[in-house]
């Protein structure tokens, strides 16, 4: 796992500029919490290469950039290649030869095979940068999910890329300025999805995609997407759980590849428990397995956690947590989340990062589980949604909307009061904007009211026509794979994967996803809707497949997430910081929302009359990246400064 950075000029003949590698490593400075371990760099006409390594695999002779025999292809990689033995076997038989035994030097070489197409050949978690220096050509690519992130663009006549915005803003020709389209996205999705970035002309390469810039011309392109295609005949329940069972042991058994300690991190939820209980299975030692816990109950899961590592025999590890101790953290959220993310539980990923970190380098996590195989109760929403439309309207708006209006307000995490007024709230929407009304933040409507009419003006308000477009190339009919097509490629990449990169590689935890395996995933995606979600039961396929090898509790469990008490917070610990950050004086100052507006939502949040936590901790979010990137950009820092 490495943080990974460079550039490329427009025009290939380029020479260096002068203190071309002192640049380079300023650059990779602003990133040495992805990769405390050493630092690789290389200069040369038209293009540069930098990393920050964290050493996981090939410890001794695993430095980077690797490259071809000749040393015409050199190559930087953020992230892991599983299958990497059996590529360079395959490679060996072709003649190539290898200095070590690092997963990255298969990455020139398979170049030289396949060109492009080197990225079909790869089962991983990566973003890397490929310099062929025949060619004066440059390829960057990230993987088939987006687990590791890429930021890219053009300033001064040269292409610029890095593995977080703020290494680019390292860079002396970019400049920190407001993407006004991008906030209108984070402010609705509670982060901002690419190919966008909060940063005017700062972009995010997608997942599944590749980038090459060759004679001054930049080229973008898909190299992979999920089909929900049913295979005719589909296999039996028993047939898909066996084979389920066995491509998930075996994405296990290849993230357990190692040369330092790991572990799982485990909450005892149906995703977690199933790859604590395959690693288990593979592993000739003792599994360690982390998990934290909060006194405040409803967001607590550490019983059910306990309870499956005793089940399973791990080497369990919990860290008990105060809810002061995670508030006192989310004002330094703003010196190291480069770009506003509003999902509160980067907070404890943060945490369980942490302390996971003080035993393990490694970990295997349940990422992706609820994605694949229809674990949110949204999915069910949408049946609701449908048969609350045919309500008679004078009834739904003068009988029932009131009445959830009048329902006592709770803080509790998923309370009846708030889920009740969030499917209300997406009712009045089409299918993609009522999904995503019910994930994220601010509807249009309340977009409306909150933005300056400046903002308003100079911004599109078709806020999910991206969104739109994405379904438009899903090529299932079934509404609730349809909303897994459009969770893939924007929640779990945008915010799911994004959350547990930043949380981790802040204190340098690789964390890795084997529900994320392509095999794992294409065969989930083939299998007929109702093996995910039957009747009232997500996750039907996962939970038979796996049933016998974790206590019955764990699959008929409801899902609870991995969340925080920020309600409170925002009435008690938070206020102070929230009030200050959210005056009226500094709102207006920065001319992006309604003072009045944000002011209303804290009087009536503070008062009990609503829960707008959603919406006051995406806007604290956002003034916290505000204030250490757009207003004083020099305190820029990187997250040294909270691993202690």
């Amino acid at each position: 796992m490495c943080g990974i950075t460079g550039w490329a000029n427009l025009d290939s003949r380029t020479p260096p500029p002068d203190g071309a590698r002192e640049l380079l490593h300023s650059m990779c400075e602003r990133m040495v919490h992805r990769g405390p371990d050493s630092e690789g760099l290389m200069v040369t006409n038209g293009a540069a290469l930098g990393m920050r390594r964290l050493a996981i695999i090939d410890l001794v002779t695993g430095e980077q950039p690797t490259y071809n025999e000749d040393q015409r292809v050199a190559v930087v990689l953020n992230g892991e290649i599983y299958n990497y033995r059996e590529l360079r076997h395959e490679l060996e038989k072709r003649g190539h030869r290898f200095r070590s035994m690092s997963d990255t030097e298969v990455l020139p070489h398979l170049y030289e095979e396949h060109g492009d197409a080197m990225v079909q050949h790869l089962n991983g978690m990566f973003a890397f940068a490929l310099w062929d220096s025949r060619r004066r050509r440059l390829l960057i690519a990230r993987d088939r999910f987006g687990e590791k992130p890429l930021y890219w663009g053009v300033f001064d006549n040269s292409l610029l890329f890095a593995s977080e915005p703020k290494v680019l803003l390292a860079h002396p020709a970019v400049k920190s300025s407001l993407n006004l389209q991008a906030l209108r996205q984070y402010l609705s999705f509670d982060y901002v999805p690419a190919p966008l970035s909060i940063y005017e002309g700062i972009n995010k390469l997608p997942a599944a995609q590749i980038l090459t810039l060759e004679d001054g011309k930049i080229e973008t392109s898909s190299y992979w997407r999920l089909s929900y295609k049913t295979k005719q005949p589909p296999p039996s329940e028993a047939e898909a759980a066996d084979h389920l069972r066995e491509l998930l042991a075996d994405s296990v058994r290849l993230r357990l590849v190692s040369d330092v300690p790991l572990g799982v991190l485990l909450s005892g939820g149906v995703d977690s428990s199933t790859i604590a209980a395959l690693a288990v299975r593979a592993s000739s030692e003792a599994v360690k397995t982390f998990s934290i816990s909060f006194a405040e109950s409803s967001f607590d899961e550490s019983s059910y956690a306990r309870a499956v590592a005793k089940f399973l025999g791990t080497d369990h590890h919990e860290e008990r947590l105060s809810a002061n101790l995670a508030a006192n953290l989310v004002g330094d959220i703003g010196s190291w989340m480069d770009e506003p993310f509003s999902d509160p539980s980067l907070v404890p990923t943060y945490l369980l990062s942490r302390f996971t970190r003080k035993h393990v380098t490694v970990a295997l996590g349940g990422d992706g589980g609820d994605e694949l195989f229809a674990g949110y109760p949204m999915y069910r929403g949408h049946s609701l949604a449908e048969i609350y439309a045919k309500v008679p309207n004078i009834l739904r708006t003068r009988l029932i909307e009131p009445l959830v209006r009048l329902l006592p307000v709770k803080t509790k995490n998923l309370s009846f009061d708030y889920k009740a007024t969030r499917f209300v709230a997406g009712t009045k929407y089409d299918s993609v904007a009522r999904h995503h009304v019910w994930f994220g933040s601010f509807t249009p409507d309340e977009q409306a009211e909150l933005l300056t009419a400046e903002v308003l003006r100079n911004s599109d308000g078709d806020i999910y026509r991206d969104a739109r477009l994405m379904l438009d190339d899903c090529d299932a009919t079934d509404i609730v794979e349809r909303m897994q097509s459009l969770d893939t490629r924007l929640y779990l990449a945008e915010d799911i994967l994004t959350k547990v990169d930043r949380a981790s590689m802040a204190v340098s935890l690789e964390v890795r996803a084997p529900f994320l395996d392509p095999r794992v995933a294409e065969f989930a995606a083939s299998l007929p809707a109702n093996y995910k979600l039957r009747g009232r039961k997500t996750k039907y396929l996962l939970k038979r497949s796996i049933e016998d090898f974790l206590p019955p509790f764990v699959t008929r469990r409801g899902k609870k997430g991995f969340g925080v008490p920020v309600a409170e917070w925002l009435k008690g610990k938070l206020r102070p910081l929230a009030r200050d950050l959210l005056s009226p004086e500094r709102v207006r100052r920065a001319g992006v929302f309604n003072p009045a507006y944000v002011t209303k939502l804290q009087d009536e949040h503070e008062r009990g009359i609503a829960n707008h936590r959603k919406l006051l901790w995406t806007l604290l979010m956002f003034e916290l990246w505000h204030e250490s990137f757009i207003e004083t950009p020099r305190r820029i820092e990187t997250s040294l400064s909270i691993r202690q």
